[in-house]
């Protein structure tokens, strides 16, 4: 889960003004923190989905981190982002993520379940699963192409998504 959502994780945090130090603090309190509650996740909604759960998470702890900074001195500097957030009142949450961005990090994450599952498939099964599911060819052309019967590029195509599936897990959007 941390090589899948860590990247997106850390990147929220930069983008909030977070410094690398800090940003990967409050990315282990963001994983500790799901370890913690992920029974707690529910797709009850249409548009509910793992990464906006993930995101409400990392937003609040975002908040936590520059709430705890208010009664820390501040070095000369600072970001802007900090300045605004340490002037926000503790009852607003910063919208830090957008639903646009949800869309892409879950785009994002798909890619990289493709990339970590990829390994292991044999380069024909891969090739049977890429070319009907992704490049949208027929199967029988794919057969015929990568010298399969029908029946083995759905078997293929059918084994590939079980795999990604579990890899995933339910974890994006539906």
């Amino acid at each position: 889960m941390v090589d899948l959502y860590g990247p997106s994780v850390y990147g929220w945090c930069r983008r909030a003004g977070l410094g690398p130090a800090d940003s990967a603090d409050v990315v282990q309190e963001v994983f500790a923190a799901v370890a913690r509650c992920v029974d707690d996740f529910r797709r009850d909604r249409a548009g509910d989905s793992f990464t906006a759960w993930l995101a409400t998470i990392a937003r609040n702890k975002i908040h936590d981190h520059y709430r705890r900074q208010k009664d820390r001195p501040r070095a000369a500097g600072g970001t802007v982002a900090q300045q605004q957030f340490l002037e926000m009142p503790d009852h607003e949450s910063p919208d830090l993520i957008d639903n646009s961005e949800l869309e892409q990090t879950d785009r994002m994450l798909s890619r990289r379940g493709l990339q970590l599952v990829r390994a292991e498939f044999e380069n024909r099964t891969w090739e049977a699963f890429w070319r009907t599911t992704v490049d949208a060819h027929a199967p029988a052309n794919v057969a015929e192409d990568l010298g399969m019967s029908v029946a083995a590029v759905y078997k293929a195509k059918s084994r590939v998504l079980r795999r990604l599936r579990q890899e995933l897990d339910g974890l994006t959007g539906p």
